[in-house]
């Protein structure tokens, strides 16, 4: 129930759904769709979570509630997929039973966004359980770690240690690897499971069960090719035995009926 001053709160239709500020680094989108692309995949049997890019993130704890926080990337967790069956212009707290994401991703660009101070206070009085800061060139001039996962701990944020970081309240870890079949050999950011191994991509499972296909039929041709050279080699003895008795005038259909 939201306190009557928050109850005429705006809807999704009187919300911009577009700050309109481009990013400065590409990797600002292409780090959190990686995420996204395989979240679809290992979670694709599951309508209770919520993934996007680039969105804005409305909530009832900043200066004005039309004023949106706006990650990289961020997920949400126990409500729907789609809301209404359609996709989401913005993700509108209030209208989410008052769900905040339970992970924001920020990648740290040639412009200091605030990563480490103004967004991550925004984040914890929203609620947001994990934050994780993605620094792979500028870390060493914000004097921080490439890759920091922070973790809610009442109302303040705790650095985790180890990595990849396993987050058990989501069920998944996340952690650096090196995009598999990259021209550029681009390092990413991708889910892990408990034991710290790397999720694999759908097309990543489909090349190798082709491959493994491949194999097994190759490996029954072969067998194949093999079962035919006994029988010719068989064939061949039989063959010659056959004509060493006939070179002895013995017939060998007679011996056969024998």
């Amino acid at each position: 129930m939201l306190p009557s001053f928050l109850e005429s709160l705006p809807n999704a239709d009187e919300l911009p759904d577009s700050c309109d500020i481009p990013v400065d680094n590409e990797d600002q989108n292409f780090i959190p769709n990686v995420l996204l692309f395989l979240l679809e995949y290992i979670w694709k049997h599951r309508e209770d979570w919520f993934f996007a890019v680039d969105m804005g993130v409305y909530h009832a704890t900043g200066p004005h509630p039309k004023v949106p926080v706006i990650p990289d990337g961020f997920l949400s967790l126990g409500v729907d997929r789609r809301k209404n069956g359609k996709p989401r212009r913005s993700y509108i707290t209030w209208t989410e039973n008052n769900i905040p994401p339970i992970l924001t991703l920020e990648v740290v660009s040639y412009t200091p966004g605030e990563e480490y101070d103004e967004k991550m206070a925004i984040y914890a009085r929203l609620g947001v359980l994990y934050y994780v800061i993605y620094n792979p060139e500028f870390w060493r001039r914000d004097g921080h770690l490439p890759l920091e996962v922070y973790k809610l701990v009442e109302g303040t944020y705790q650095l985790q240690v180890g990595e990849p970081c396993w987050m058990p309240e989501i069920g998944l870890g996340i952690g650096r690897d090196r995009l598999v079949d990259d021209p550029f050999d681009r390092e990413v950011l991708t889910w892990c499971d408990a034991q710290g191994r790397r999720y694999r991509s759908e097309a990543e499972v489909e090349r190798d069960r082709a491959a493994a296909e491949r194999q097994r039929a190759a490996t029954e041709a072969q067998r194949a090719d093999e079962a035919q050279q006994r029988a010719d080699e068989a064939q061949q003895r039989a063959d010659r035995l056959a004509e060493r008795l006939r070179e002895l005038g013995i017939d060998p259909e007679a011996i056969e009926s024998d």
